[in-house]
């Protein structure tokens, strides 16, 4: 009875076993790669090292110093894949991605403020936080009924991005406003901020918890998710709790954000373009596309990162002006195939 399932199941496995190989094989060579080049031949020596918690070679102290960096692009990346698959389910909209609704506009206004009053690192990590789930609390309020799944869900949609996106704009004004008023030496700080940098962001436990977390909880949701993008007015009728739903994507995806946006700023066109290759490539079987689109979007701000330190080293470009640049003309070829 259940052979058409086989190939299905053969197929995803065959997907998440080379997305992972690209991962491991991303991290290595950022861990390899920079001004200094690690040779794969002392590569398995110096990874010996630093399991035994020793950095006795420059090899092993390059790794180090690269692999936390490439880690937390890692963690930072898959996050954002993976809220932008959830705002696209939410919003039923191909074109959301995590910034949409302004939480990341939020983060920006926290941190800033936090840069302009020359907080130290942790205070400014903290306030980015606090400015995210400002906003993701008011959007709540302002759109609690939308979210519930009470109206249509075409006009509720539209309602909880519009609200999103005026939150956003007057977030951005405020962070005009600060860029306006900031003194010379601290601005450049935050204008890389703004476009989303990785250079000094620590490897921390938290940012790993919130992933693991919400990709458990998205994929429990996948079927679901499923069931919304192909019969969404009959989904209520199929079994889905859509309000519950839609409130659960909506809060998983800002957490996913903040936490995102608090590790390394704003990294845009991750979460946008990471999310619609996948569907692309692997189909848009959310229980695929899930792990799918959080390997590699780690994967793919991995590689943005590394190539960001090294093409003028020992000068550092932000990241996001990286996933910009590819982004760009990717999403642009992603929407003429999607016209055709």
């Amino acid at each position: 009875m259940h052979h058409p399932l086989h190939p299905q199941r053969q197929r995803a496995t065959l997907v998440i076993g080379v997305l992972l190989l690209c991962a491991v094989a991303s991290l290595l060579f950022a861990g390899m790669t920079g001004s200094i080049a690690v040779p794969l031949a002392e590569m398995p020596d110096a990874l010996r090292q630093l399991a035994h918690g020793e950095a006795g070679t420059l090899a092993a102290s390059l790794l180090e110093l690269r692999a936390s960096r490439a880690l937390t692009a890692f963690v930072t990346g898959g996050a954002l894949a993976l809220a932008g698959v959830m705002m696209q389910a939410l919003l039923r909209n191909p074109l959301a991605d995590p910034y949409v609704l302004g939480i990341s506009a939020g983060a920006s206004v926290g941190a800033l403020l936090a840069l302009l009053l020359m907080a130290t690192a942790v205070v400014v990590d903290l306030a980015a936080l606090a400015g995210a789930v400002g906003v993701s609390m008011l959007l709540y309020l302002l759109a609690r009924r939308d979210l519930r799944g009470g109206l249509a869900l075409e006009s509720g949609t539209s309602m909880l991005l519009l609200t999103g996106v005026i939150l956003s704009s007057a977030c951005m004004a405020l962070v005009t406003l600060m860029l306006s008023i900031a003194p010379e030496g601290r601005l450049r700080s935050m204008i890389f901020w703004m476009i989303g940098d990785l250079a000094g962001a620590p490897l921390r436990l938290a940012p790993w918890v919130v992933l693991g977390a919400a990709l458990l909880y998205a994929l429990r949701s996948a079927r679901a998710m499923n069931v919304v993008a192909l019969h969404a007015e009959a989904a209520a009728t199929l079994g889905v709790r859509v309000g519950r739903l839609r409130k659960g994507l909506f809060f998983v995806s800002g957490v996913l954000t903040a936490s995102a946006v608090t590790s390394a700023g704003s990294v845009g066109f991750v979460g946008l373009i990471v999310p619609h290759a996948c569907r692309f490539a692997f189909g848009p079987d959310h229980r695929v596309l899930i792990p799918a689109a959080v390997l590699a979007g780690g994967s793919f701000l991995v590689l943005c990162d590394t190539l960001a330190r090294t093409i003028i080293a020992p000068q550092q470009l932000p990241v996001g002006a990286i996933t910009a640049i590819i982004g760009a003309p990717v999403f642009l070829y992603q929407l003429h195939r999607l016209r055709k």
